[in-house]
């Protein structure tokens, strides 16, 4: 049975005919007779029974329609508790970004939403490979994650939207002799020691990109995935390294390089279920997510 069905036993207990209830539902009689037939294949006992021309209730039928208003007021209650769920303006939205995302963009979130009335936060950092993201969706209703702007696609099963298109720099000491020159080309820093990424992270394919131009393979010395360690080691001398031109937060003894010959540039998306954004809290995060974005890039004008 179905609440399709158990709404018509009760319109014909109320109404006492098949023509009235088709009627008052806006169907055709057939309609109602058809349900009628399914509602009493799963019912062991009579639920309608004849007087004269018309169809009227069994006493089974009667308690199954009393107990159809129960359901019908359970559903109702449902559906507004849900209703009531979606339009809550500060309901709770939990959102999960990448260390360098989550720097740049979690203070700028907490201190928009911080009045009443606003969405309520659930932060978190998730720092995982690529083909791992799509999965956090499941756990997060928004997810903030990076891909290199030519590079493979997120699946369809989610919703993606770009953010920021944020260029990668070379990161070096700022006593270091490639300082001085404006742009540095792959040659230029082939020939120095690395700190990247791990190994399934976007930026690896740039490193990658750097060495073929170059034709020779660099010296990876150390693989640290947190900008703010990465921009540490630089200062200290332990090697290049690509860093985000405005999300990674700047470091007083390093300076960032532009570098041409290869296209190093990383998308910021943002993937989430399109069913999270039936809520409203989650439809203003994501708002508010757009404006923070366009804050991180005016940055550098």
């Amino acid at each position: 049975m179905d609440e399709r069905q158990l709404r018509i036993l009760r319109e014909l207990g109320d109404l006492g005919s098949v023509s009235a209830v088709a009627e008052a539902l806006h169907v055709t009689p057939s309609a109602i007779s058809q349900q009628l037939r399914l509602l009493q294949r799963a019912i062991p006992l009579p639920l309608t029974e004849r007087a004269g021309r018309r169809l009227v209730l069994t006493d089974a039928g009667q308690a199954l329609a009393a107990a159809a208003i129960k359901v019908e007021t359970a559903l109702a209650q449902a559906r507004h508790t849900v209703t009531d769920f979606a339009e809550n303006p500060d309901g709770t939205v939990s959102l999960a970004a990448f260390h360098s995302a989550a720097s740049a963009f979690f203070p700028i979130l907490l201190r928009s939403l911080a009045e009443p009335g606003h969405p309520r936060l659930a932060l978190a950092d998730e720092d995982v490979a690529q083909d791992r993201v799509p999965a956090l969706t499941r756990h997060y209703d928004l997810v903030l994650a990076h891909r290199l702007d030519h590079g493979p696609q997120w699946p369809r099963t989610v919703t993606a939207i770009t953010l920021l298109s944020e260029p990668l720099d070379v990161a070096l000491p700022a006593g270091h002799v490639l300082a001085s020159k404006p742009l540095l080309t792959p040659r230029d820093v082939a020939d120095q020691p690395w700190i990247t990424v791990h190994d399934g992270f976007p930026l690896m394919s740039i490193i990658a990109a750097i060495a073929s131009v170059a034709n020779r393979r660099l010296d990876i010395v150390h693989r640290v995935n947190e900008f703010a360690v990465v921009a540490e080691a630089v200062a200290a001398g332990g090697g290049l390294a690509l860093m985000p031109r405005w999300t990674a937060r700047p470091h007083p003894d390093v300076v960032l390089k532009p570098l041409g010959g290869v296209h190093a540039r990383r998308d910021i998306d943002v993937l989430y279920r399109p069913e999270r954004t039936a809520r409203k809290a989650v439809r203003a995060v994501l708002a508010e997510l757009h404006r923070a974005a366009a804050r991180i890039q005016g940055r550098d004008r």
